[in-house]
C-alpha cells in the first residue's frame, strides 16, 4: 500500500494531528534555524566590530611609536590588549614588515581561510578573514595600516617669503601594519548554547503544541466518534440508541439531526411492523379473491366453450336418442302383439338385439353428458391427479368432433402410445384442448385439416422429460405482430360475439401452473401451430420410497 494509502487509512484524530504536528514541527524547525542563523552572525558581526574597533585604536596610537620605531612603547601599547579575554595575540610591524612589537604565540597558517568576513569593512585597507591556528581554534585575523600624515612644501617655493597655503601638500604614507588575532571559541559557545537552548524551547513547544492539537482535535472527534459508533449500531437494526452531546456549534446541531433521523427510523419502523402484521392476512384476503376471480374467469371460459358446443352436442344426442326412442317403440310394438308363450326364439334373440342397441346408444349419452359435466364442473380448488393425456384429449373430442365435421374439418390424430401418466387437473386440461381445438376450427373457416399429435420427450441428464402435444390446422395463420399479444388477456382478432380474448390467456395460466408451457408458431396464410410441453415428474428415489411406505 501507498503512503498515501496508508494515510487515508487512518481514523480522523491521526489523519488531524500527524498531518498539522508534522507541519507544526517544520515551520517551528525553519524559523528556530534561520532565528539560529541571524543570532549567529550577530556574535560574529559583534566580534568583528569589536575587534575593527580594537586595530584602529591600536593603528593610531601606534603613528609615533613607529615613526621613532620605539619598542618599549609599543610592548606598552599591547599590553593594554591583555584585559580582554578573546585576543589571542597582535602584532606591529614597520614598512618594512620587521616586527616591532608582538603579544601572544602567532601560530596561524593565512593561506587556509575558512570564511570571509560577515560585514565588510568601510575601510577598504582593513582587511580580515577567519582560519585556524594550530590548536585547531577558529581564529579571526584582522590587519590595519598604520598611517601617517605631513605637510610638504613644493621645491620652487623655498626662500620665497609670502607664499600661501595653496602652495603646501599633505601626504598620507604607510609606515606599518598592525595584525590583530581574535578568537572565535566564546563566539561559538554562545552559538551552540544558543542553538541548544534554541532546540530546548522547539521540543518544549512541539510536544506542548502536540498535546494541546491533540486534546483540541479529540474535543472535536471524540462526539464524531459517538456517532459513528451509534450509526453502527443503528445500521445494525438497533434502534434504541442516542446520541448524547451537548453543545451549541455544528457538532451538536448534527446531533440533534441525528437523534432526529433515528426517532424517525423508530417510527417508521413501527409503522413497517405494524403493516407486516397486517399485509399476511391482506395478502391472504387478495389471494382468495384473485382465486376467485381466477375461478369465475375460467368458468365463464367454460360456458362460453359450452354454448359454442351446445350444438354439437344436441346433435351428438340426438342420434342415439333417436335410435333409443325407434328400438324401444319398436320393441313394445312387437312384445304387444306377439303373446308370450307364443315367442319363438328368434323373436326374442332379436328383442336381445334391439335392448343391446338401447344399452350402447344410452351409454353413448351418458358418456357425452359426463363428459360435459366434467368440463363445466365449478371447483374452487384445483385437485391434481394421475391422468392419462391421451385418454383426456379423446373425451374432448368426444363432444366437439361433430362441431368439426360440421365444419368440413379433417380431423387427423397421431396419439403415441408410451406416454407415462402425468400429475394435473383432468378438467382443466380438458378446458385448454377444447379452446385450442376451437380457436383452429374458427380460424379454418370453410374448412381445413386439424392434426393433433401427441408424443413423448425423452429424459437427458437433469431433464425428466416431457410430454408433447401439438395441435397444428391450415387456417389463416396469425400475423408476425400479434404473436406476441395472443396471450394477452381480452386481446382477440375475432369478430364481435366470436371470442373475448380470454381463452389463451387462461390456457395459458392453466399450464403454467400444471408447470409446462405454450409455444406458438404461425405463418399467416399457411396455418398455426400450438405446442403444449407438460413435464414427466421424476420417479421418487428407492430410499424416499421405502421412507413414504413406513
Amino acid at each position: 500500500m501507498s503512503l498515501f494509502g496508508r494515510i487515508i487509512s487512518f481514523n480522523l484524530r491521526t489523519k488531524f494531528v500527524v498531518p498539522i504536528s508534522a507541519m507544526l514541527v517544520a515551520g517551528l524547525l525553519v524559523v528556530s534555524t534561520y532565528l539560529i542563523n541571524r543570532q549567529s552572525e550577530g556574535y560574529l558581526r559583534e566580534l568583528e566590530t569589536s575587534g575593527r574597533t580594537m586595530i584602529q585604536m591600536l593603528a593610531i596610537n601606534a603613528e609615533s611609536d613607529v615613526l621613532f620605531e620605539s619598542r618599549y612603547e609599543l610592548e606598552e601599547l599591547l599590553s593594554v590588549l591583555s584585559q580582554f579575554d578573546n585576543v589571542t595575540y597582535a602584532v606591529i610591524r614597520n614598512q618594512d614588515g620587521t616586527i616591532l612589537a608582538q603579544t601572544g604565540v602567532r601560530g596561524i597558517d593565512t593561506s587556509v581561510v575558512i570564511r570571509e568576513l560577515i560585514t565588510p569593512p568601510a575601510n577598504e585597507r582593513l582587511t580580515g578573514f577567519y582560519c585556524v591556528d594550530s590548536r585547531e581554534h577558529e581564529i579571526l585575523v584582522l590587519t590595519a595600516p598604520i598611517i601617517t600624515r605631513r605637510t610638504v612644501t613644493a621645491r620652487e617655493n623655498l626662500g620665497m617669503a609670502g607664499f600661501g597655503a595653496g602652495s603646501q601638500q599633505e601626504i598620507i604614507e604607510e609606515i606599518g601594519s598592525v595584525e590583530l588575532g581574535l578568537a572565535v571559541e566564546s563566539v561559538n559557545a554562545k552559538i551552540e548554547e544558543a542553538k541548544a537552548l534554541a532546540i530546548l524551547l522547539t521540543l518544549v513547544v512541539v510536544i506542548a503544541s502536540v498535546f494541546v492539537l491533540a486534546y483540541i482535535v479529540s474535543a472535536v472527534t471524540r462526539p464524531i466518534t459517538r456517532l459513528v459508533e451509534v450509526t453502527d449500531q443503528i445500521s445494525r437494526g438497533d434502534l434504541d440508541q442516542w446520541v448524547d452531546i451537548d453543545r451549541r456549534d455544528e457538532i451538536g446541531h448534527l446531533a440533534k439531526t441525528f437523534n432526529k433521523m433515528i426517532e424517525s427510523l423508530r417510527q417508521y419502523r413501527q409503522e413497517i411492523e405494524e403493516h407486516n402484521r397486517t399485509l399476511e392476512e391482506k395478502i391472504i384476503e387478495r389471494t382468495q379473491q384473485l382465486e376467485e376471480a381466477q375461478a369465475q374467469l375460467i368458468q365463464s371460459e367454460k360456458m362460453s366453450a359450452i354454448g359454442q358446443l351446445a350444438a354439437g352436442v344436441a346433435h351428438e344426442l340426438n342420434n342415439p336418442l333417436g335410435g333409443i326412442l325407434g328400438y324401444a317403440q319398436f320393441t313394445l310394438e312387437k312384445l304387444r302383439k306377439n303373446v308370450p308363450e307364443k315367442t319363438t326364439a328368434r323373436e326374442i334373440q332379436s328383442y336381445i338385439k334391439y335392448v343391446s342397441d338401447i344399452e350402447i346408444q344410452a351409454r353413448r349419452c351418458k358418456s357425452i353428458v359426463q363428459n360435459l359435466l366434467r368440463f363445466s364442473r365449478t371447483s374452487r380448488t384445483v385437485d391434481f391427479e394421475e391422468v392419462d393425456i391421451n385418454t383426456i384429449l379423446k373425451e374432448t373430442l368426444t363432444f366437439i368432433e361433430h362441431q368439426l365435421h360440421m365444419a368440413d374439418i379433417e380431423l387427423r390424430l397421431s396419439l403415441a402410445d408410451d406416454l407415462p401418466k402425468l400429475r394435473g387437473n383432468p378438467s382443466q386440461l380438458q378446458q385448454v384442448f377444447t379452446n385450442l381445438i376451437l380457436n383452429a376450427m374458427h380460424a379454418m373457416d370453410g374448412g381445413g385439416v386439424l392434426s393433433i399429435t401427441s408424443r413423448l420427450s425423452p429424459a437427458l441428464g437433469e431433464f425428466s422429460g416431457a410430454v408433447e402435444l401439438i395441435f397444428s390446422d391450415t387456417g389463416c395463420g396469425i400475423p408476425p405482430e400479434n404473436l406476441k399479444k395472443i396471450f394477452e388477456p381480452f386481446f382477440t382478432t375475432k369478430e364481435v360475439g366470436r371470442g373475448t380474448g380470454l381463452g389463451l390467456s387462461v390456457s395459458y395460466g392453466i399450464i403454467r401452473e400444471h408447470g409446462g408451457e405454450i409455444n406458438v408458431a404461425s405463418e399467416p396464410g399457411r396455418g398455426t401451430t400450438f405446442t403444449i410441453v407438460l413435464p414427466v415428474q421424476k420417479p421418487a428415489p428407492a430410499a424416499d420410497k421405502k421412507n413414504v411406505a413406513k
